[in-house]
């Protein structure tokens, strides 16, 4: 789309905006916003202000429901983690937002900001703790069978690894069950580059997947797409529990981990299918696949599943977070049968047997 179509476009959405009737729209100036991998993004400025202009991405409406969006995405405005939402056309999924002064976290925002992991754990905790009912129910179990449907529909043959690794999902997935935690609001896609680091406060942008979900959720994915180690869980998890919290829900969140990579995996999948030119999402599923398997290979991933599930409640309410080898030791105390984690990837075709992961292991 050329430069004057585009003005042309942004003119006509201010003009739908009531509360920018009146403002003169010749003096509109634009600029593409970098980030986003489905949708478009513009800082538009007025002579009333500075806003962003969101036009959804082709393909989009398939697995994003548009009206819950613009609910949650206003209720999260009111609550102050969002930026003030001023137009929502739940047909085309075009926004238009203010613009928050602030800096991106992604890229490096992590790593130069040891204090930054506390502060999202800090977000997330005000979005969790709004005390609203979002509209819509995050599953991540059902977008899984969601976007399978989609692939089918696109005739996209699975990744080589998906088959072996959904077997390790379905062990995932009857654990939470038999474990749940109570449902609240959640963003869903907390990845770096929908945080703003705005003066100290963060702010959390992009609405789309959000729904009512198990708050570990967010947490799982805040950590993998961020690629937080040991010690940024632990400051997240403080932060967020206001002290040490019980291993289970490390355990919760590890399984969360996995997950977060295998459900992206897929919705990486579906952006290939459709031809979404903004990366190449073949590569970006596969890595993610190939990570999630790597995760659900681990040593002591059937310890998560057994301490999630609750068979070791009592030893889980008396401890707290310990370090990877901290926990890989006491494992190996335990059991001679549990070995530690690999420190590299586990190769092709190499993840353990379910058996020992039957209901009545756990």
């Amino acid at each position: 789309m050329e430069r004057k179509a585009r003005l042309d476009v942004i003119r006509a959405v201010l003009a739908r905006v009531p509360s920018l009737k009146g403002v003169g729209l010749e003096n509109v100036g634009f600029e593409r916003l970098s980030g986003a991998m489905t949708n478009v993004s513009y800082k538009v400025t007025t002579d009333a202000g500075e806003y962003v202009l969101r036009l959804a991405g082709e393909g989009t409406s398939e697995y994003v429901d548009r009206m819950a969006e613009g609910h949650n995405a206003r209720i999260a405005a009111a609550a102050g983690v969002n930026a003030d939402v001023l137009y929502f056309d739940a047909r085309g999924g075009t926004m238009l937002t203010r613009f928050v002064e602030g800096v991106s976290m992604e890229g490096e925002g992590f790593g130069r900001d040891p204090g930054a992991p506390a502060r999202a754990a800090a977000a997330l905790k005000q979005v969790h703790g709004i005390g609203r009912v979002f509209r819509s129910r995050f599953d991540v179990f059902a977008m899984i069978e969601g976007y399978l449907d989609l692939l089918r529909g696109l005739r996209m043959p699975l990744p080589e690894d998906y088959h072996e690794v959904s077997r390790y999902v379905e062990a995932v997935r009857r654990t939470l069950e038999a474990s749940p935690l109570p449902l609240v609001p959640c963003h869903n896609d907390p990845w770096p580059g929908n945080l703003l680091n705005a003066g100290g406060s963060i702010y959390i942008i992009d609405w789309e997947y959000s729904g009512m979900n198990d708050p570990m959720w967010d947490l799982g994915d805040l950590s993998v797409e961020a690629g937080f180690g040991p010690e940024q869980d632990q400051a997240m998890m403080e932060a967020y529990y206001g002290g040490a919290a019980p291993a289970a829900l490390y355990s919760r969140l590890t399984l969360y981990k996995a997950m977060s990579d295998f459900h992206w995996s897929l919705w990486a999948m579906v952006q290939h299918a459709n031809d979404n030119p903004a990366e190449d999402f073949r590569i970006y599923a596969l890595m993610r696949l190939e990570r999630c398997k790597a995760c659900m290979g681990s040593a002591d991933f059937g310890w998560h599943l057994a301490a999630t599930r609750g068979s070791r409640r009592s030893r889980a309410s008396r401890h707290v977070y310990r370090t990877d080898t901290e926990r890989r030791a006491s494992l190996h105390r335990a059991s001679a049968g549990k070995g530690q984690r690999p420190a590299a990837p586990i190769p092709p075709r190499s993840m353990p047997d379910l058996a020992h992961l039957s209901e009545g292991a756990w």
